[in-house]
């Protein structure tokens, strides 16, 4: 297809036959065919329109609307409980003082680009952080750093992915910057099925014998949307079907603010895990300090990746941060932001109890099952009609997945406990007076 349309043998408008018939004719699967029309589509080679079919473009993909946002931000007048944000426990002021710390002292040198040597301490103090139990054996040279969650989480995939049709597998619900990730890197997203202790294993060697795969992206401690936690019998399960495949397993830690006695699958299967992480949700957003500790003798691949993509991060950041950890003011910080989600998590328990919620003490968002009669996306726009804003499920479904009857609360700390309950109590009445007229 490709050759035909560059070589003009395949004129622009032209209409492609529909998946279908293509397959028939040529005798291969649909499936094959469909990917194929991504693939084209994706290098601006096709465009597709819903009840139009695909067309001969020869030119570049544009976009009719916006992509979607992977910030929340604050509207005025509203109680945002979309975004997952770190509580303000004064931590800006220790961040400020430190800031004055460092700039006395005189001999630091903020002139040239960092590099291993330069952002050394920083990956100590981030090996100080994790601990010596959470992620195995480590040291200072397992550890590659980026900005934030995110885009560590990027890198590790970038390193990780090879070949024209790369696939990640991960949970059938996810964090919608897993759908952005795929997107920016091509890669095939398959989701796999959950149950109340996450992935399923059954499932995951069932995808890896369908679709194959490279990547497993899981979160195992704490799962957005579901709260979900994986046991510890269920990572080894999965480990050791990681092993059989030659999957490599890259783990966001990220939303996890506690100290988990559980091994991470860096722990568990340490040649081919990768542990990533922030200070986002438990310490400080605003300093973008990510990490990811890598498998045994993968992180000089994964350094020369960060350095193709930023070279590093700013040296006034990783002097920072390495001082917040190295101080003991990130763990002060980080066991009143632990305390400040229990209370707001007993107050939403409170308010929200008597409907199907799944909630953990030490998860800054509840996940709610939507009574009959309320849908995702109607139930969310019922609540900004009233002045609250949520996520509805099926911003957490992949591109070909189901998303259920539910919505997700990130429990927003940074507005007084008064606003808080009164935006609970709005939800908990819309959801006692469900809409006449929906389709069910």
């Amino acid at each position: 297809m490709r050759a035909a349309v560059r070589s003009g043998v395949l004129k622009q408008g032209y209409k492609m036959p529909p998946v279908r018939e293509l397959a028939w004719q040529l005798g291969i699967t649909p499936g094959t065919v469909a990917r194929a029309y991504r693939l084209a589509a994706e290098e601006g080679l096709v465009e597709t329109g819903v009840g139009r079919g695909t067309f001969v473009s020869g030119g570049l993909v544009t976009q009719d609307t916006a992509p979607e946002s992977l910030l929340n931000d604050p509207e005025p007048g509203t109680v945002d409980f979309r975004g997952v944000r770190v509580p303000d426990v004064g931590q800006d002021k220790e961040i400020q003082r430190i800031m004055m710390l460092l700039a006395r002292d005189t001999g630091r040198n903020y002139t040239d680009v960092p590099s291993a040597f330069t952002d050394q301490k920083a990956r100590e103090a981030v090996v100080h952080w994790i601990g010596p139990d959470r992620a195995g054996r480590l040291s200072k040279d397992d550890v590659v750093l980026g900005f934030g969650a995110q885009n560590t989480v990027i890198l590790a995939l970038q390193t990780c992915l090879h070949g024209p049709s790369p696939v990640i597998l991960t949970e059938e619900l996810a964090y919608p910057g897993v759908r952005h990730a795929s997107r920016l890197l091509r890669a095939q997203l398959i989701g796999i099925a959950m149950d109340d202790e996450g992935m399923r294993p059954d499932r995951l060697e069932e995808a890896l014998r369908k679709h194959g795969g490279q990547v497993l992206l899981t979160f195992s401690e704490v799962h957005s949307p579901t709260t979900s936690r994986t046991s510890l019998q269920r990572r080894q399960e999965i480990a050791e079907i990681a092993r059989r495949y030659q999957l490599q397993i890259i783990e966001d830690d990220s939303l996890c603010v506690t100290r988990p006695e559980a091994p991470s699958y860096r722990g568990i299967c340490p040649e081919r895990a990768w542990y990533v992480s922030s200070l986002s949700k438990s310490v400080s957003a605003a300093m973008r300090f990510g990490y990811v500790v890598c498998p045994r003798d993968q992180a000089a691949q994964a350094r020369q990746v960060a350095q193709s993509s930023f070279y590093g991060l700013p040296q006034t950041s990783l002097d920072i941060c390495a001082e917040l950890i190295q101080s003991g003011v990130a763990e002060t910080v980080r066991q009143k932001v632990e305390q400040v989600i229990l209370e707001r998590v007993r107050i939403a328990v409170n308010v929200l109890g008597q409907w199907e919620i799944n909630w953990r003490p030490d998860v800054p968002f509840i996940w709610l099952k939507l009574p009959q009669g309320w849908r995702g996306s109607t139930f969310a726009r019922a609540c900004e009609a009233e002045g609250v804003r949520i996520k509805p499920s099926d911003e957490f479904a992949l591109p070909d997945g189901h998303a259920p009857n539910a919505v997700r609360l990130g429990l927003n700390a940074n507005v007084s406990k008064e606003t808080f309950e009164k935006a609970l109590r709005t939800m908990s009445r819309l959801l006692a007076r469900p809409p006449a007229n929906v389709d069910l």
